[in-house]
């Protein structure tokens, strides 16, 4: 069973973000990168099925040459190889999609197992839309997964504010990942010297021949406004007096 990972270079979840003092964009001097975290929960999983089941896990990403970082990160967690597709181009989530669609055509995955969304943009629309251009079914938010034995389908346990949704979805699908789908293992040194030996292949967009471009672009970035401080209260009654004057209460 192949399973196909892809898994996008974002800011470390711990470092502090700074726009451009023109807007154009972070400034990403001095920053941390890393693994989305819902993409490495992804590959986790994948990596816990074909240790159960057998198969092969590729783990895939868009972007730059420094992209490499994050799928050796990958290879060394246990992915068995790595494809690169090189571009410089910002890309939004259907020129993401339309890519991935074309990389599953040539890879011929069971399923696609990716995070729900990535922490820099918080899209959280390249699953579906990979699913749409497919023409494949799609189970997202999930939180357990769990496949039959023949492969033919997963059922797959889904996150959403009413609580836990259960729905069987026939393969080959595309899954995306929650928080608590599982704990991502830490990279092991042998992991990482063994991951200087997989391959790690580096394609263009026009090798899958496809020749994506964004439709959406991002006019300006602003931060956030600083929060105003916060009082403290002595009593409970105190408390309540301040929140009848913010009118909560």
């Amino acid at each position: 069973m192949k399973i196909l990972v892809p898994i996008k270079r974002v800011p470390d979840a711990d470092t502090r973000i700074r726009v451009r003092a023109d807007g154009s964009g972070i400034d990403d001097d001095g920053i941390k990168f890393a693994v989305n975290p819902f993409d490495a929960i992804a590959l986790e999983e994948a990596i816990r099925i074909r240790e159960a089941r057998g198969g092969e896990v590729v783990v895939a990403t868009i972007g730059g040459r420094e992209c490499a970082e994050q799928l050796r990160n990958g290879l060394a967690m246990g992915a068995d190889r790595a494809v690169l597709v090189n571009t410089t181009d910002s890309l939004d989530s259907l020129a993401v999609a339309r890519i991935l669609a074309a990389l599953w055509k040539r890879e011929k995955p069971a399923f696609v197992l990716m995070g729900k969304q990535a922490i820099d943009d918080d899209s959280n629309q390249a699953g579906q839309m990979l699913a749409a251009l497919l023409g494949v079914g799609q189970a997202t938010f999930v939180s357990k997964l769990e496949l039959t034995d023949d492969g033919s389908s997963a059922l797959c346990s889904r996150e959403t504010d009413a609580g836990i949704e259960r729905v069987r979805v026939k393969l080959p699908a595309v899954i995306t990942a929650d928080l608590r789908l599982n704990e991502p293992r830490y990279v092991s040194l042998p992991g990482i010297m063994k991951a200087k030996k997989k391959p790690l292949e580096e394609i263009a967009p026009a090798d899958l021949g496809v020749a994506a471009s964004s439709r959406t672009h991002y006019l300006r970035y602003e931060a956030p406004p600083r929060r105003k401080a916060g009082i403290r209260v002595a009593t409970v009654d105190e408390l309540v007096d301040k929140l009848r004057e913010a009118k909560v209460l």
